[in-house]
């Protein structure tokens, strides 16, 4: 039965990274359509709130000063801090580069986590899947084109979304075991906003009437504050709790994977034959790091 168990949490890790592989689409929609990348923040975050707000416990505070600061960490790490340098950095670098960047969160993790905690171990196998995976992704964001292009603010900015969701993901493990998903996922959510206060103070946000009345600009709200967020955030902390930090977050490699797909079924990017063996790469790896 256990056995079973684990290949559960493995399907909904799958299943979470597919629905994260379409913000990517769902972002670009938003921000043709008049939105900024702070607007979008907020307005899926509080939506997701809002909701938390009903159906998590009615405990306000955490169990000490300690824990309420982890969180506020949580909240800006895997908040904050995270898509507002991973959004800003596409003002300034080249998508394949930020791309690329924020994909090898799992590689800042694993050594994050192999650094400080004794507990959970990085073996060889994989080390090997990892490698396999990363290469993969590697290609599909180039999608062909080999040429990277050094922009230092936006790749630094892409560097710190990467190892801003390490650390949300190191702290979570200690969280996991003394407060339940729903309550750790609202506690993000409200820290998440209120660490963003002071940047949407600063460049202001573009919220009209006219722009939220749009069906496409109202949908791809909603799906990324109930979804993407709600829903996914939820899941992603039960599933980093009973897989470990390591293997849930070689998942994040199929990002890109689902971003080119919908891309091009929505957006008619192409999609090159590197593209496609590099798919292949990254699912053979993460068979390779997952397989008992």
């Amino acid at each position: 039965m256990r056995q079973k168990d684990n290949w559960i949490f493995h399907i909904l890790a799958f299943a979470v990274v597919l629905i994260w592989g379409t913000t990517f689409v769902s972002t670009k929609i938003l921000i043709n359509n008049g939105l900024t990348a702070i607007d979008i923040f907020i307005a899926r975050f509080l939506l997701a709130y809002i909701v938390l707000c009903f159906i998590a416990p009615k405990q306000i505070f955490s169990a000490s000063i300690l824990d309420e600061l982890l969180f506020l960490c949580m909240g800006i790490t895997g908040g904050s801090l995270y898509f507002l340098t991973e959004n800003i950095a596409l003002s300034y670098s080249f998508a394949s580069n930020v791309s690329l960047i924020v994909c090898t969160t799992p590689i800042f993790t694993s050594i994050l986590i192999g650094c400080i905690s004794k507990t959970e171990l990085f073996s060889k196998k994989q080390m090997l899947g990892s490698l396999l995976a990363f290469i993969g992704m590697a290609l599909v964001v180039l999608n062909g084109k080999f040429v990277l292009n050094l922009s230092p603010i936006g790749d630094i900015l892409a560097l710190a979304a990467a190892w801003s969701w390490a650390f949300y993901s190191f702290i979570m493990k200690r969280m996991a075991n003394n407060y339940s998903s729903l309550f750790i996922t609202r506690k993000v959510f409200f820290y998440g906003l209120i660490s963003a206060i002071p940047v949407a103070a600063y460049f202001g946000l573009t919220y009209n009437t006219e722009i939220l009345s749009k069906p496409i600009v109202f949908g791809n709200l909603l799906f990324l504050g109930l979804i993407a967020s709600l829903l996914c955030y939820v899941l992603w902390n039960i599933i980093m709790k009973r897989i470990g930090i390591i293997k849930a977050s070689n998942y994040i490699y199929i990002n890109p994977v689902v971003a080119v797909i919908c891309s091009a079924i929505i957006l008619h990017e192409n999609i090159t034959f590197f593209a496609i063996g590099g798919m292949i790469l990254i699912l053979c790896g993460l068979f390779i790091a997952e397989k008992k």
